[in-house]
């Protein structure tokens, strides 16, 4: 049994007023954004310190979502591999398939206390999309998600599913059609729609306070992962690892441990292709400090400044910017980012699937990946923790595409709405 905590970071923590975490973070934003973005920062700083929003939070997660999550050993994985025994943290048996439906439940019950009628979401691969439509769903909330015309291709699961849940999906045919477009088109659909509309930013990205709000709404993670390895081992980790895309899921697995100097904390991001302009998405090895969509940190870009294109066999990795909390943390030391490639993603994600039954996502296939190549450099009384942020049903038909060849039937559903 998972004792309960406080369910919200604790004032005193990063970020700063500003919403600054050290250089990164801040709100880099148009005046036609600030009003709404003000509106939600007082809302939120309400409702963290409100007993009934957290235990309203806390019963949404529980009955709804399905927590807490288990953290199982992954024995067959480990015996295979060698060195350090291997746990995984359950996140992909949540309700809709990933973590994603942790911060979707929180901004959801924080819209209908500022009384929001209509939402909007990104989605890249889906998972994000799929948890906003059926969290508004059960709110009865109107629901438009957007979704790159790129992803909805390598998503068309996921897409079917939004829809059928009641979302309007909306494609977005500029750039690369990928995540940052639909990022673009939903902040222009609610700078004109706020009054009446709220916007719920996917991942630890963007101007404050969504960082800080969508990092507290999934600490959960890493505090259930606190007392579940204590309970199984009586002690905690000397490592876990996490994918990292914007970082939502990883900054909700390590929170708890970043006073905890005795475990290392390993965030993975998409080395895609190869190191080349547009070949990937690992934003530490191939980037500088920036401001994109809201808040400087680390980015994509070329000489000039211009965000450039990525590429990841990951739809939900494939972004040019990391969220600012990790940014400062990579600054600090406290965190360590890797990548994982195209090819070691889905190798890794076949191996869990023949050794342990269970089909990750592609983009927490980037942590597993990483997993496999470190185990084998540790003791057998070293324990490796990796954050099983979501399922890979969704992955199963682009996984067959790239590795065996084109799938028949593999279209996006038409809208008849």
């Amino acid at each position: 049994m998972i004792a309960q905590r406080p369910i919200l970071a604790t004032a005193d923590a990063l970020p700063d007023a500003r919403g600054r975490f050290g250089d990164f973070g801040g709100c880099f934003v148009p005046e036609t954004l600030y009003t709404p973005l003000e509106e939600l920062r007082r809302a939120y700083a309400e409702a963290r310190e409100d007993p009934a929003f957290a235990e309203a939070l806390r019963s949404e997660l529980r009955d709804f979502a399905g927590r807490p999550t288990p953290l199982i050993p992954a024995d067959r994985l480990s015996r295979e591999l060698g060195g350090a025994r291997i746990y995984l943290k359950r996140e992909d048996l949540l309700h809709t398939g990933a973590h994603k439906i942790n911060n979707v439940l929180g901004q959801l019950l924080l819209a209908r206390r500022m009384g929001k009628t209509r939402i909007i979401a990104e989605t890249g691969a889906g998972q994000h999309g799929i948890a906003t439509a059926a969290g508004c769903a059960r709110f009865g909330m109107e629901c438009v998600v957007y979704m790159g015309a790129e992803d909805m291709r390598r998503q068309a699961l996921n897409v079917y599913r939004m829809r059928l849940c009641g979302a309007e999906v909306r494609g977005v045919e500029a750039g690369q059609r990928t995540l940052k477009d639909a990022v673009n088109e939903a902040m222009r659909d609610w700078v004109a729609t706020s009054r009446h509309t709220h916007y719920i930013l996917g991942s630890a990205l963007g101007a404050h306070p969504f960082p800080m709000m969508v990092r507290d709404f999934h600490k959960v993670i890493g505090e259930e992962t606190r007392e579940q390895i204590l309970a199984a081992e009586g002690r905690l980790p000397d490592e876990m690892a996490a994918c990292v895309g914007g970082g939502s899921n990883a900054i909700g697995f390590f929170y708890d441990f970043l006073a905890e100097a005795s475990v290392r904390l390993v965030g993975v991001e998409a080395g895609g292709r190869g190191r080349g302009s547009g070949e990937h998405a690992a934003r530490f090895e191939g980037g500088r400090p920036g401001v994109l969509q809201g808040c400087k940190t680390w980015i994509l870009q070329d000489p000039d400044g211009q965000i450039e294109a990525t590429h990841s066999v990951s739809a939900g990795l494939d972004y040019a910017a990391v969220g600012p909390e990790h940014a400062y943390y990579q600054s600090t030391g406290r965190i360590s980012y890797a990548a994982a490639s195209d090819e070691e993603c889905l190798d890794a994600f076949q191996r869990l699937s023949r050794s342990e039954g269970i089909i990750p996502a592609l983009e927490t296939a980037h942590g597993l990946a990483y997993a496999l190549r470190r185990a084998p450099e540790l003791s057998p009384d070293q324990i490796l923790c990796v954050n099983l942020s979501g399922r890979g049903d969704k992955d199963v038909q682009e996984a067959a595409r790239v590795l065996e060849g084109e799938v028949p039937g593999a279209t996006v559903p038409t809208d008849h709405g």
